[in-house]
């Protein structure tokens, strides 16, 4: 008997359809483990678990389908998750949303129907130190708790004057119904008609409370669906949502560029500053609302705000943690400009640029192809970080330009000289210590370019602006002569001899350094005075170095520059040197700046060459970012430059330093029939020899007195000439011959 024939047997001939799961295995049934049960008629049943056991066996499966299985479950699981993670979260936020809304609504009705309103602006007031606003609200205040007031005794009275309308509105609307009832009697002669009017309003009546109770469900869905929906959207755009219940961005969305009220309020309730969490724990920026005297408003390439701050929070304080500022608010802290406002000394105005907006990239040189500046009212430099073109002023100014290696103090320079080669009463020196290209298009109209770092250079600079200094006195008597004050348009093309100059120094490192500190003293000194009495004249000076320090920009020196710009910078303590003392404190600061990057000759990047942080260039400080002239552009400038002078160039010649020899001088001062001569009278025999070698004659222009005795002597004894004192310093011929004979290799 098989399988299917006994189990028909055991169940008493039922028709019963068993469809066995394939499975290998023989015919002849092995049993592993059975008992034995009872039916309802007392006959034994085998336990068939072995088969069973067997059929759902998944060790049967093979290795492959299972690990298939097991892969498909894990894949289904990690899909899952997310989809469920996403509808839970989903699901919540949307039910936070409505909960936001019905509290804002709440809140907004209690504000409109209470006193919190003057309360909140009365502490404002109060916070603010403002004893006048404060005043004002507490009238208001009273004002409208008399009115509330009013209003609620009103109500007292309310449900008899209510009574007493509404009777008056019905029999008065019943009299009307039965005029008019009465005239369609009249004409109809039909008495029907006498109370036909008021028949059909109560009709009328009738028939909306039916189309009301019809339709309830569908009007009160309708209604609710609009409190859900105003709920909604209220709750959404309070931005009170949990961050963890906020949905996750694409990978195509953008961090917003757009600031306002929320942002800014969130940025600074994560400044870390104690002084502002106090405020906001005593309600400033919750039920106390802030003071925006000028909201988030879109300015060029960034926004601009202007917000009163409670008292004891300076807006000075908000610039000192301006890092954290900048993170909070999604930019570089170079993005974010912090000041008092001109206006309320008690509000902060902040310029917050767009994400990477001082990369993009400069407009054109506005005048390559046309027009001329003029020295008198300025010269185009550039655009601010609102991309406002900045021209800026030239005639009684300075300049200095520091910045690392590639960051653009260079374009700066050349920018600033394209204005002056554009203006044809404008003569322009140039002396870099260095040798490299970044001048050669201006040689064919500067007066004056001298490179390289030598100490021929050196004393050539120092010679040219000790003629600068001593031709003041010249240019003091022609104003006399033209009657002004200071220099003129009118005067400088009347008078060749009073055209603007300027006169640019680049590496100045090397100018500066000088072996001795009295000699670096001297120069320091003159420069300085030169320098500060130059401007009047029309002569203007510009210095620029990569190592700014006190040693390449002396403190005396950029206490009395008017323009400063200060490119990518290595350290707080050398942006302080360019733009003054605590400007990196106070958010003047280029640490954010970072230099052009090259790989070898190939640019990898330009990242912020050509921007500085400047002072003096606008009414305020700030961005500067300077135009950038190419290779063609500065021919065609130049070529514009001359075609403006008429092609005529005044060439400054350079004042070559006269070579002379200190023992060969002595020797010749000193008469044959001499032994020895006084070392005051050699000198004065010097300076008659020599009257305009300036080592022996001194300089007005530098500080540098006449050579003296004490002086002579140093610089014999160095030589192997001993001078002696009896009584006075004695110069001895005897020594002078001995002295030169050995340095020529004789014995005397």
């Amino acid at each position: 008997m098989g399988p299917r024939d006994e189990h028909t047997q055991h169940g008493h001939g039922e028709e019963t359809n068993v469809v066995y799961l394939p499975t290998d295995r023989d015919d002849t049934p092995t049993v592993v483990d059975a008992e034995v049960v009872e039916d309802g008629g007392g006959e034994r049943v085998p336990a068939r678990t072995d088969q069973a056991r067997q059929a759902y066996n998944t060790r049967l499966i093979p290795t492959a389908a299972r690990e298939r299985m097991a892969t498909g479950a894990v894949v289904a699981v990690r899909r899952a998750t997310p989809v469920a993670v996403a509808g839970f979260k989903g699901a919540a936020r949307h039910a936070v949303y409505l909960a936001n809304g019905a509290r804002e609504v709440r809140a907004r009705w209690r504000d409109e129907h209470s006193a919190g309103r003057y309360e909140r602006q009365m502490r404002a007031a109060e916070m603010e130190g403002n004893h006048e606003r404060l005043l004002e609200w507490e009238a208001r205040d009273t004002a409208e708790k008399q009115r509330r007031h009013d209003r609620k005794m009103d109500w007292l009275d309310a449900p008899g004057k209510l009574i007493k309308a509404g009777a008056t509105g019905l029999a008065g609307l019943a009299g009307f119904l039965l005029v008019l009832g009465f005239f369609t009697f009249f004409v109809s002669g039909q008495t029907d008609d006498i109370v036909g009017p008021i028949t059909g309003v109560i009709e009328a009546v009738a028939w909306v409370v039916w189309l009301v109770s019809a339709g309830w469900m569908v009007l009160a869905g309708l209604a609710v669906a609009t409190v859900v929906a105003y709920l909604h959207h209220q709750g959404r755009r309070s931005g009170d949502t949990p961050a963890w219940l906020g949905a996750a961005p694409g990978e195509h969305v953008r961090p917003d560029s757009d600031v306002d009220e929320s942002m800014i309020m969130s940025a600074l309730r994560n400044l870390g500053h104690s002084a502002l969490n106090r405020k906001f724990k005593e309600g400033w920026g919750s039920t106390v609302q802030p003071t925006w005297v000028q909201p988030p408003l879109p300015v060029g390439n960034g926004w601009e705000f202007v917000l009163r701050l409670p008292g004891g929070v300076p807006a000075t304080t908000i610039n000192d943690r301006k890092v954290v500022l900048a993170h909070n608010l999604g930019r570089r802290p170079e993005e974010v400009f912090i000041d008092i406002d001109s206006t309320d000394p008690q509000a902060m105005k902040c310029l917050v640029l767009d994400p990477g907006s001082l990369r993009d990239p400069v407009p054109d040189y506005p005048l390559v192809e046309s027009g001329q500046t003029d020295f008198f009212t300025g010269f185009p430099v550039g655009i601010d970080a609102r991309r406002n073109e900045v021209v800026t002023p030239v005639f009684e100014r300075n300049f200095v330009k520091a910045g690392t290696m590639g960051s653009g103090k260079s374009t700066g320079l050349q920018t600033e000289l394209a204005g002056a080669v554009l203006d044809p009463v404008v003569d322009i020196d140039i002396f870099c210590f260095a040798e490299n290209n970044d001048y050669e298009w201006l040689r064919p109209i500067a007066s004056t370019l001298s490179t390289g770092d030598t100490a021929e250079n050196v004393e050539a600079c120092i010679a040219h602006l000790e003629s600068l200094h001593e031709s003041l006195a010249e240019r003091g008597r022609l104003f006399r002569e033209h009657n002004i004050d200071s220099l003129t348009r009118t005067a400088a093309e009347a008078d060749e001899r009073l055209r603007p100059r300027i006169v640019v120094i680049d590496e100045c490192q090397s100018f500066f350094r000088q072996d001795k500190p009295e000699d670096r003293k001297r120069l320091v000194n003159m420069v300085v005075r030169f320098y500060s009495a130059a401007r009047k004249y029309g002569i203007v000076l510009s210095f620029a170095t990569p190592n700014p320090s006190d040693d390449s920009l002396p403190r005396d020196l950029m206490a009395v520059t008017s323009n400063k710009s200060c490119y990518a910078i290595g350290d707080k303590t050398r942006n302080n040197i360019v733009l003054g003392d605590k400007a990196h404190e106070n958010g003047l600061s280029a640490l954010g700046l970072k230099p052009m990057k090259k790989q070898g000759e190939k640019i990898i990047s330009l990242n912020d060459v050509g921007t500085s942080i400047s002072v003096g260039y606008s009414d305020e400080p700030g961005v500067l970012r300077s135009y950038n002239l190419t290779k063609d552009q500065k021919a065609t400038i130049v070529a514009r430059g001359l075609e403006l002078r008429g092609g005529q160039v005044t060439r400054t010649k350079r004042a070559e330093p006269e070579d002379r020899d200190l023992l060969d001088d002595v020797a010749a001062v000193i008469a044959p029939d001499e032994d020895r001569v006084k070392a005051t009278d050699v000198c004065a025999r010097l300076r008659k020899l020599a009257p305009n070698y300036r080592p022996y004659v001194g300089s007005k222009a530098t500080g540098k007195t006449p050579l003296n005795g004490d002086e002579l002597k140093e610089q014999l004894d160095a030589l192997g000439c001993k001078v002696t004192k009896s009584s006075v310093l004695w110069v001895y011929a005897d020594r002078v011959r001995h002295a030169r004979t050995s340095r020529e290799g004789g014995s005397g």
